[in-house]
């Protein structure tokens, strides 16, 4: 295959497109929850994870596992962790069984936030797609994400 083969620039041009739809999305719910609740997209997602665990074997995210989980490197997630603790929605604490092990769990006033913000999200979220679904390239990924059944976390 060269750089001009047809199947390599079909290639492309979806990821391109697919690229453009999460931008659109992202931007959309950024401004969103930005406008309503002071939180970013990110802060909004790290707090979701984070509300998931439960005290169950294998029910506490390591900081590796809460990175991969909101598509940050390890240290951005720390960065992000600490600015959310900053303002009170996150607390770490040493895990029992090996002190090595830190912890982060959502406060009170963090699951209050992170319900508040939940309807914004997911109307950002379908305002977003709607949006999306009238252009003839992005609206057949419209289709796949309304369609996917992503595994339910748990």
């Amino acid at each position: 295959m060269t750089a001009t083969d047809p199947a390599l620039t079909a290639l492309a041009q979806s990821w391109c497109a697919l690229s453009l739809l999460h931008g659109r999305i992202e931007a959309h719910i950024e401004r969103a929850l930005q406008a309503k609740h002071d939180l970013s997209a990110r802060e909004y997602s790290l707090l979701d994870v984070l509300s998931r665990q439960h005290d169950g074997d294998g029910g506490h995210l390591q900081m590796k596992q809460v990175a991969d989980a909101v598509v940050l490197s390890q240290s951005a997630t720390t960065r992000l962790v600490t600015r959310l603790e900053d303002r009170g929605l996150l607390e770490r604490y040493l895990c029992p069984t090996d002190r090595r092990g830190i912890y982060t769990n959502v406060t009170e006033a963090g699951l209050k936030l992170l319900e508040e913000a939940r309807p914004t999200n997911d109307a950002a979220l379908r305002e977003a797609l709607d949006e999306a679904a009238k252009s003839p390239e992005l609206a057949p990924l419209v289709h796949v994400v309304e369609t996917l059944k992503a595994p339910v976390p748990g």
